[in-house]
Parts: structure tokens; C-alpha cells; sequence
């Protein structure tokens, strides 16, 4: 049983490879990633994607789940020893336009800082962690 992590849901299903791209039961779409088929096309709550004619995502009971994220510009990885595939969020909700939250934290020289000091103006954040 492979492991899916789709969007924000976590699920399991049996895939099937073509072309190195997963193919998963129509059958085990919701329960596996959220999205369900319907004649419209592919949805989840309110949301419906159409399929693009001519597009070729089904096959009997089969879906394209690799061709529906590559349409919404989902990007993956596949971890071969764990079973994982990862899909990531769709290019078409980057976070344009969100804000930071603000936080406060001191220079070397014990100098605070906040990130709303610098609001309008480019700001390169380095992290590190030792684990």
C-alpha cells in the first residue's frame, strides 16, 4: 500500500505505474486524496478542476492522478523505500500577497529587530538548526 500526501489530505491506495507517472483507482481517489470524479470533472468540496478535452486521465477504473497534479502545476517526490508519494500545492496558490507574521529577535550586537520594521522593502530570513 502506497502512502499519499496530496494537498493538506494523507491517504493510502494501491498504485499503478505507467510511464513512471501514478495511476490510482477511481474507486480509492477520495479516500486516498480528497478529490472524487464527477461529470464536471475532478472535485473536492466546492471546487471542481474540468478535464481538458482530449485529456486521457481515466482508463476503466483507473485515474491519471499523475496528469491531474501536473495539470494543476503540482510538483512531487516519490520516496521508493517508504512507498511515498508527496504532491505539492498547486503553482496556482502561491502565497503573492500574504503577509508575514511579525516577530521580534536581536542582532549579534542584542539590537531588536522586528520583520514590521522592514514591511515594503526585500528581506532575506537565514536559518540554521544543528539537528
Amino acid at each position: 500500500m502506497t502512502i499519499l500526501l496530496f494537498d493538506d489530505h494523507r491517504g493510502d491506495a494501491r498504485l499503478e505505474l505507467r510511464s513512471d507517472a501514478p495511476w490510482i483507482r477511481a474507486s480509492d481517489l477520495e479516500a486516498a486524496t480528497g478529490w472524487h470524479l464527477e461529470e464536471r470533472g475532478v472535485c473536492r468540496g466546492g471546487q471542481c478542476v474540468p478535464i481538458p478535452p482530449g485529456a486521457s486521465w481515466t482508463d476503466g477504473d483507473l485515474f491519471a492522478l499523475g496528469a491531474f497534479a501536473a495539470h494543476r502545476g503540482q510538483g512531487h517526490a516519490r520516496d521508493l523505500s517508504a512507498d511515498v508519494w508527496a504532491f505539492g500545492p498547486p503553482a496556482a496558490a502561491p502565497f503573492a500577497g500574504a503577509e508575514a507574521p511579525d516577530f521580534e529577535l536581536p542582532d549579534f550586537e542584542g539590537k531588536l529587530h522586528r520583520l514590521s520594521d522592514y514591511r515594503g522593502k526585500k528581506v532575506l530570513l537565514m536559518t540554521w538548526a544543528s539537528w
